[in-house]
């Protein structure tokens, strides 16, 4: 089989967007769809840590589709908290599996965890904001919207009061969690086509910047291969910088010491 295409596909109206966009078959077609979960993964000492990892991820709408649709190209194993479990099976199938349930009850969230090594926040402020037991989480990676919403003024301002306070929660759980965590404060997040910009990483860009949806969850995603020793946090909006090779970009940007201490 030919390597997945180095960009996200384009949703489309199908019930089965990935079939339609040229991704690979749906797993059930070659494979028993009871051993999935068993036979996807190579073995622990052959695989990267990203075809090994199962990713449990927290519902960012468009921006939510476009990390799942990032990590099937990478061969991710992927658990989802969704709100809409039979929406999410129509669309993604057998590539993912789907959990419905409340994240405070004790029981549900063991259940949910239970072999997950890195959590994805795609831009659904509040998703920390109560504490969460992650035991066994190796990698958080949150995006965050709070640069944002800490720079409306006026009307916006008053709208985004209350996400403001719950994206403030977020960053400070995970701050607190001791994990290894990726913060990407993006600007303003936009319905537009990804892979057709670079990127600006300077400081206080997110205040005023804008970005695709799809280049954002294209970060999240890359952001699995570089996992800082504490804490990595940055800002990021549409630009002119291109980054060719993300792993590097990260690892990079790590070494250089722009880790919160």
């Amino acid at each position: 089989m030919p390597p997945p295409p180095p960009l996200l596909p384009r949703l489309s109206p199908s019930p089965h967007p990935l079939r339609a966009n040229g991704a690979p078959p749906s797993p059930g077609r070659t494979r028993s769809p009871a051993l999935l979960t068993v036979v996807r993964a190579k073995a622990k000492d052959e695989a990267s840590f990203t075809d090994r990892i199962l990713d449990y991820i927290e519902v960012g709408f468009l921006v939510f589709q476009l990390v799942i649709l990032a990590l099937i190209l990478k061969r991710a194993r992927i658990k989802a908290l969704v709100k809409d479990k039979r929406s999410t099976e129509e669309a993604f199938g057998t590539y993912v599996e789907c959990m419905v349930g409340d994240m405070e009850d004790k029981s549900f969230t063991k259940k949910a965890l239970k072999g997950v090594r890195a959590v994805i926040s795609p831009a659904d402020d509040g998703f920390f904001s109560e504490l969460i037991d992650l035991k066994g989480v190796e990698h958080i990676i949150l995006l965050s919207q709070l640069v944002v919403y800490r720079s409306s003024g006026g009307l916006q301002a008053i709208m985004n009061s209350k996400l403001k306070k719950l994206a403030e929660r977020d960053e400070e759980v995970v701050l607190a969690s001791g994990i290894p965590s990726t913060i990407i404060r993006t600007g303003s997040l936009q319905s537009t086509p990804g892979g057709e910009k670079g990127f600006d990483f300077t400081k206080g860009v997110a205040a005023k910047g804008r970005i695709s949806k799809e280049d954002a969850a294209t970060i999240c995603v890359e952001a699995l291969d570089g996992i800082p020793r504490k804490t990595f946090m940055f800002e990021v909006a549409n630009g002119d910088e291109k980054v060719a090779d993300w792993k590097a970009w990260f690892a990079e940007q790590i070494k250089g010491g722009e880790e919160i201490q």
